[in-house]
């Protein structure tokens, strides 16, 4: 009984924590190479077509290691039509995000993806995912943090302020930091509606790695039309040896395809907002990466908007925790008071 507990416990919330934290490594990791690489004139449109590409290329062989034999869904049902969607919400999000870092720094793009947990629980609020209870010290707690969060959001776009550490390398590169900014909150506002409509197409077709190739495939195909449309010279798609062709790869295999499953599954088990509340994460991990190798500097608006942020991060999760302890406790009062119809249940599940 104690190993099944524990066991429990380790697979529903010791895993799920370590995966998230590993997939927002590899997400800033995945920015700093593309930064990089745009600063070497790499079009961020032909970066977004071969990062989809390599990624359907893995999930395509992941599926058919690990896939199982579930029927596909046809091209005329609502679940294609559903996944369609999320590629479009994906693809529109990642060309903001890519637009969004050439403009400005992924420091910036870190601190502003903050904005994704008070973004996803306001949404999950309308499509009725979350409870409010105004009278519930939780549902405060979780309206203010959203609040403070989108403050916080605010100071780091409209206040850059001075540079408080500059590397040595620091180039004379200066980006439009607030077209940047709002670019990144777009950005992180479509992840959030991702997550959402992600979470209600698990619902329906639990299978992350399925899902996720089919997304990746109508990414691939969309992004390749738009950059066509958009990179009229061909030399742009010419991948040499370098950061550019490491930022592709890297990006494909780790971010846009396991990051992506790893990322589904979550939703799956957790809930999109449980998986939105890593991202302020990436704020130590960009500011380090940026400054070794990008040479970017750290501004005072960054660090009090970034703290102002993580003040409201945090108020959402003490809210969100708070009401997962309720809820626990008002679960095993009612198994106290009708043992029988919970071994029922539990027998037919």
């Amino acid at each position: 009984m104690r190993e099944t507990v524990a066991w429990r416990y380790f697979s529903r919330d010791v895993i799920p924590f370590a995966a998230m934290i590993a997939v927002e490594c590899t997400t800033v990791g995945s920015s700093t190479l593309f930064k990089a690489a745009t600063l070497r004139g790499f079009s961020f449109y032909v970066f977004v077509f071969y990062s989809y590409a390599v990624a359907s290329l893995v999930l395509f062989t992941l599926s058919l290691i690990f896939g199982r034999k579930r029927r596909l869904p046809s091209a005329k049902s609502p679940l294609f039509f559903k996944i369609f969607l999320l590629t479009l919400l994906g693809l529109t999000s990642r060309i903001a995000g890519c637009k969004g870092i050439e403009y400005s720094s992924p420091t910036l793009s870190s601190a502003i993806s903050n904005l994704t947990p008070a973004f996803t629980f306001m949404l999950a609020v309308f499509f009725r995912m979350e409870q409010i209870m105004l009278r519930s010290s939780a549902t405060q707690a979780k309206i203010i943090g959203t609040i403070v969060s989108i403050s916080g959001a605010l100071v780091i776009v409209l206040y850059k302020g001075p540079k408080l550490l500059v590397a040595a390398s620091f180039t004379s590169f200066e980006p439009s930091w607030i077209i940047g900014g709002l670019l990144l909150a777009l950005q992180y506002l479509l992840l959030s509606v991702w997550y959402i409509l992600q979470t209600q197409i698990m619902e329906i077709y639990p299978e992350e790695i399925s899902v996720v190739l089919f997304y990746n495939m109508c990414a691939t195909l969309i992004s390749a039309l738009v950059c066509l449309f958009s990179e009229k010279d061909l030399n742009s798609w010419k991948l040499k040896p370098g950061v550019s062709l490491v930022a592709v790869i890297y990006s494909g295999f780790f971010d846009t395809s396991l990051g992506s499953v790893i990322h589904t599954w979550g939703l799956h088990l957790k809930g999109p907002v449980y998986v939105s509340l890593f991202k302020p994460l990436s704020i130590a991990i960009a500011v380090a990466m940026a400054s070794i190798f990008l040479g970017d500097a750290l501004h005072l608006g960054s660090v009090v908007g970034s703290v102002i942020l993580s003040f409201g991060f945090y108020t959402v999760i003490w809210g969100k925790a708070r009401e997962d302890t309720t809820k626990t406790t008002s679960d095993s009062e009612q198994s106290l008071l009708f043992p029988t119809q919970n071994r029922e249940e539990e027998t037919l599940s």
